[in-house]
């Protein structure tokens, strides 16, 4: 109970408070009208003049309800309590009155927790001044205290609602950006590596292979071009002022671009086995960065590495994606922890109902093994 009490007592405002609004508006005058009405309707109202006045005049504090709950919930109340000390409890009760409710209401839904305990205390000595002048009887009691708490137990359900939405939009933004983050990754990144990789080879040949050179400074050249394309791609999805032009996802011909047998860096060789026109796009996307960002870790880190193999075989069930290095030990130290790209790929695959394992071989280099459902969805 102390728990529940203190965790109540800390409770914070929740976000999106707003100030009036033009319905805000509409509300008072539709409130403030009722009072008058209601006034001119019943001529034999105790106090009827003195009434009509505290209840019209206090409609404009609606206004603030939300931004200020505890301080319209004491000038409401407050003033209701003041007009039965004044009358003493002989003063009308006027159906217009009804608006009070939303007064609570806005107090659990919109205050922080000591508001919420300083405006029911509020209300409880508003409603006290209302049973020592006024007497009510037990029935009207009662429907009264029901109603009171109705109104609350509202206000804190829309107020759970609100926060567990506010949850899962947060985690939809986490989400995204780790979804942002992995395709940076796996595209520009990817990019970025081979254009290092090249120029690291045509600065060793520069000198005594112009040629090779200037074949580095062309793939250089068709990498950034690419980046760039794929940067302004993610931009433009980004945007929130217009659709976005998405590229086309990749497809299974695109692992053989990956094939190298000329030039600077390890020969890279491609295979691909099996049946796989019918695949599912996602799947598809996801062989082309697992194989991709396999290979460029290979020629990133791979010490002394001379070959690469990707492999590619398909079932009715499932593709399964295997590539390899003939490097001098593993990519990582076993004590280092593994980086972004691993993690990346092992999340991707996992998305997919897949897995995604990578580790060293017996006899040197490293080797990553993902296996993906053709369906593209988890089992």
């Amino acid at each position: 109970m102390h728990g529940f009490l203190r965790s109540l007592w800390d409770e914070p405002r929740p976000p999106g408070m707003r100030g009036p609004a033009w319905w805000d508006g509409v509300l008072v005058v539709v409130c403030a009208s009722a009072a008058l009405a209601e006034g001119a309707l019943r001529p034999g109202l105790p106090w009827l003049f003195l009434t009509v006045a505290v209840v019209t005049g206090l409609a404009p504090a609606l206004l603030w309800r939300r931004t200020h709950p505890l301080a319209v919930v004491a000038a409401v109340f407050g003033g209701a309590a003041a007009l039965t000390l004044v009358t003493g409890g002989e003063a009308g009760e006027m159906y217009t009155t009804v608006y009070f409710l939303a007064l609570p209401y806005a107090l659990v839904r919109w205050g922080s927790g000591r508001q919420i305990v300083a405006g029911s205390a509020i209300v409880l000595l508003s409603s006290s001044v209302d049973l020592v002048l006024g007497a009510p009887e037990a029935a009207d009691l009662v429907g009264g205290v029901a109603v009171l708490f109705a109104t609350g137990a509202l206000g804190a359900a829309l107020r759970y609602r609100g926060r567990a939405r506010a949850r899962e939009i947060d985690r939809a933004r986490l989400l995204e950006r780790e979804h942002i983050a992995r395709e940076l990754h796996d595209t520009i990144a990817h990019h970025v590596s081979a254009m290092a990789i090249r120029a690291q080879a045509g600065q060793a040949v520069a000198q005594t292979r112009p040629e090779a050179a200037v074949e580095a400074l062309e793939v250089i050249e068709s990498e950034a071009s690419r980046a760039l394309g794929e940067m302004r791609t993610m931009v433009r999805a980004l945007r929130r002022d217009g659709p976005a032009e998405r590229a086309p996802s990749p497809h299974i011909g695109e692992l053989e671009e990956l094939a190298c047998r000329s030039g600077p860096g390890p020969v890279v060789e491609v295979e691909i086995d099996g049946e796989l026109d019918e695949l599912a796009p996602a799947v598809t996307a996801a062989l082309h960065r697992l194989a991709r960002e396999s290979v460029t870790n290979a020629r990133r880190h791979a010490r002394d590495v001379g070959l690469i193999r990707v492999r590619v075989d398909a079932d009715d069930t499932s593709v399964r994606l295997r590539v390899g290095d003939d490097g001098a030990g593993g990519l990582l130290r076993p004590s280092a922890p593994p980086g972004y790209g691993l993690i990346g790929m092992a999340e991707r695959a996992e998305l997919l109902g897949g897995t995604c394992e990578a580790a060293p071989n017996p006899d040197g280099g490293w080797t990553v093994t993902a296996v993906l459902p053709r369906s593209g969805a988890p089992a």
